[in-house]
Order: C-alpha cells, then sequence, then structure tokens
C-alpha cells in the first residue's frame, strides 16, 4: 500500500512538473493546467486513451490535506503583502465594494436558481456557489501575473478579505437551514464564535508585532520554516475546528507576520512550500472532476458562467470607480474577481450531505463544472487583461496611477 502511495504521488509530482513546464514555455498560468493534469491522471473519465490507461492517480487523504494547506499558504501570503492598518482605514471603501459584489453576484445566483426551477434552499446553494470568487486561484494569479504590487490589487484583495468573512456568515446560516443543525439559535452561536476567533487575530496583527518578532527570531532557515508552517497550520486547523474559514484566519496570520522584520525571509524560505501546496490544491480541483456529470447540467452551467462573468466584470469596475481608479484599472479589478474556487467546492459539499433533490447530484456536478471552467477561464482572462482593458484607455479617475 505504501509503495503505490508513494508511486501515486511521484506520478503526480511529474505531471505538474511537466504540464507547469509547458503553461512556463507557453507564457501560461500554471493554474488551469495543474487542473487539466488531475483531469488526466485521476480517477474520473476520461479513464484510457485507447489501449492506454490514464487512471494513475487516485485522491488520498494526504492529497486532501496538502490541498487544504495549499488555501492555506495561498492566503497566508496574500495576508503578509497586505496592510492591516490600510485595511482599517479604508473599510468604508472595502464595506462599499463588498456589499456591491454581494448584492450583484448573490443576486445573479438568486436569478439562475429561480429560472431552472429550484426550491428555495437549493437556490440559496446556487448563489452561494455562483457569488464567491476563488482567493487561492486569484492570489495565485496576482503573485504570477505580478499585479500584487498594482494598485487594483487593493480593491480586489479587500473585495475578497470581504467575501471570505460573510461566507463564514453564510456557511453558518445555509448549514442550520439545510441541515438542521441547532437552527438559527446555533448559527448565531457560530457566527458569534466565528467573528471571536478573527477578532482575536486582527488584535494580535495590531499589537502583538514585538511578539511576533521576537517568537520567530532564529538564524536557522530550517527552524524558521519549521515555526511559521507549524503555527500557521495549527492556527488554520483550531479556526476550521470552530467552524471559522481556515483560509481568513491564515490571512490574518499573515498580516502579523507583514508587520515585522520577517517578511523577506518567510517570501525566501516558505514560498517553495506553498508552491508546493498550492500545485496540490489546483491537482484536487482535476481529480475530483467527472466530466461526465458536468454533461447533465450543461444548460445551467452555460447560464452561469456567462451571466456572473458579467456580474463580476460589473461590479468589480464599479467598486473600482469606488477607489478612485481609472477605466482601465477599474475594469482590471472585475477581471480579476472572476476565478472562483475553493469556498465554491465546499458548498458543493455541503449540499451534497443533504443528499434529496436537486442538491444530491445536480448541484455538486454544477459546481464541479463551475469551478473548473470559471477557474481556467478566469485565469486565462487575467493573462490577457491588458488586451482586454485596452479599449478603456488611461483616463485617470483620481491621482493614483
Amino acid at each position: 500500500m505504501a509503495a503505490q502511495v508513494l508511486l501515486e504521488v511521484g506520478i503526480a509530482l511529474t505531471a505538474l512538473a511537466v504540464g507547469g513546464a509547458l503553461a512556463v514555455r507557453a507564457d501560461q498560468s500554471v493554474i488551469p493546467v495543474y487542473i487539466l493534469v488531475g483531469i488526466l491522471v485521476g480517477p474520473n473519465e476520461p479513464t484510457s486513451l485507447g489501449p492506454v490507461s490514464l487512471t494513475l492517480v487516485d485522491t488520498h487523504e494526504f492529497i486532501d490535506v496538502f490541498a487544504e494547506l495549499g488555501v492555506v499558504f495561498l492566503l497566508f501570503f496574500l495576508g503578509l503583502e497586505f496592510s492591516l492598518e490600510r485595511l482599517v482605514e479604508g473599510w468604508d471603501r472595502l464595506v462599499g465594494i463588498g456589499t456591491l459584489d454581494f448584492l450583484v453576484n448573490f443576486g445573479l445566483g438568486v436569478a439562475l436558481g429561480v429560472a431552472f426551477g429550484f426550491s428555495p434552499v437549493e437556490t440559496l446553494f446556487v448563489a452561494g456557489i455562483v457569488y464567491i470568487s476563488s482567493s487561492a486561484v486569484i492570489t495565485k494569479s496576482l503573485i504570477e501575473r505580478g499585479w500584487i504590487a498594482n494598485p487594483e490589487a487593493e480593491a480586489i484583495l479587500g473585495t475578497l478579505v470581504f467575501e471570505d468573512i460573510l461566507i463564514a456568515v453564510y456557511l453558518a446560516v445555509l448549514s442550520a437551514v439545510a441541515l438542521g443543525g441547532g437552527g438559527l439559535g446555533e448559527a448565531a452561536r457560530s457566527v458569534a464564535v466565528a467573528f471571536g476567533f478573527l477578532g482575536g487575530l486582527t488584535l494580535l496583527s495590531w499589537y502583538a508585532t514585538e511578539q511576533v518578532e521576537r517568537l520567530f527570531a532564529t538564524d536557522s532557515d530550517e527552524l524558521f520554516l519549521l515555526r511559521v508552517v507549524g503555527v500557521t497550520t495549527l492556527i488554520a486547523g483550531a479556526a476550521l475546528a470552530l467552524g471559522v474559514s481556515e483560509a481568513v484566519a491564515a490571512f490574518f496570520v499573515g498580516t502579523a507576520f507583514g508587520s515585522t522584520d520577517h517578511t523577506h525571509r518567510i517570501e525566501q524560505v516558505v514560498s517553495p512550500a506553498r508552491d508546493l501546496f498550492a500545485a496540490f490544491f489546483f491537482l484536487s480541483i482535476g481529480l475530483t472532476t467527472d466530466l461526465t456529470l458536468i454533461a447533465d447540467v450543461a444548460g445551467l452551467l452555460a447560464a452561469a458562467v456567462v451571466l456572473t462573468t458579467a456580474g463580476k466584470l460589473v461590479s468589480g469596475t464599479a467598486g473600482g470607480y469606488l477607489y478612485g481608479f481609472s477605466r482601465r484599472r477599474a475594469l482590471r479589478v472585475g477581471v480579476g474577481l472572476v476565478p472562483r474556487g475553493e469556498f465554491s467546492l465546499v458548498i458543493a459539499t455541503l449540499a451534497a450531505s443533504v443528499g434529496t433533490g436537486a442538491l444530491a447530484a445536480e448541484i455538486p456536478a454544477f459546481a464541479v463544472g463551475y469551478v473548473l471552467v470559471m477557474s481556467i477561464f478566469g485565469t486565462l482572462l487575467m493573462g490577457y487583461a491588458d488586451s482586454v482593458t485596452a479599449y478603456a484607455g488611461d483616463s485617470v479617475v483620481s491621482s493614483d496611477e
């Protein structure tokens, strides 16, 4: 058994390396390639190419763990680049762009659910799946494309933070409604715990800079790596156990490090671990994608892709104007919010656990297909953002550029 698992790990890593090399040579993002690699070598269709079997890697618990760590450390590095002081100072703009994003995109999800005849509870699932952008996919793309230092990155990251916090409330309420998990009183307690935990992390980020500085001071890169990875994973795991988004928790841990002198060293020492875990996250999306199931929800999928891409472009562009960006930079905010990913799959898993009606098969299949299409299309759209936004010109709304 151990030999088989080790062999599959080797196949997965080698396939990722080959696919990544091809993507780099073609000057494309590695993200869609990693997802396609997962589809090709995974246990779902297509399982063969003529007489050659393509079922080379099965889903294992360690892949799920590595994928979870990929989300955690992508968001950790997102927090590392994000100024908590700027976040607090610009809270009004953050709430404005986040609220606009929610009203437009969650509203489109509700419209889709109603149009395709889903029940109210099923419609809530569809709306959540199409509403929330992928923090993991977008963060990886921002780093790859060098957008992380651009002015529009602040608006994109602010929207992601708003979405990730709001989704914690949404999941608590949805679980209570769909699973009967203690009713709305239990949901309210879950929300209170989530905000208490995140509030504690915020205070840590704000007031404990000197303590964090001393705690992680060491001459050994090995010990430094173990401390950063260990503590970040521990806090993310504690958050998940309390029903709080591990991604949001990792983000705030990153902001705590971002105000110390350890930032540059983290980027040098921890980045390789982040990239390894992130590759497994995107691989895991491909491994769970069954193309035969997606065909059954093709109409819903096509409508959702068109409508929600337009929705993110509209809400993101309008949000960019709230930040005072030029037309081109404002449109880039919309482009940057198109990819969907990990949270949509979390919602799909919750739907499947209900196990009745469309929640048992149709909505989970839609979610997997939607994430596959939007993660690939979204990263490609970011890659060609200069061409997409070229018509907007360089009219400046304020002096941010």
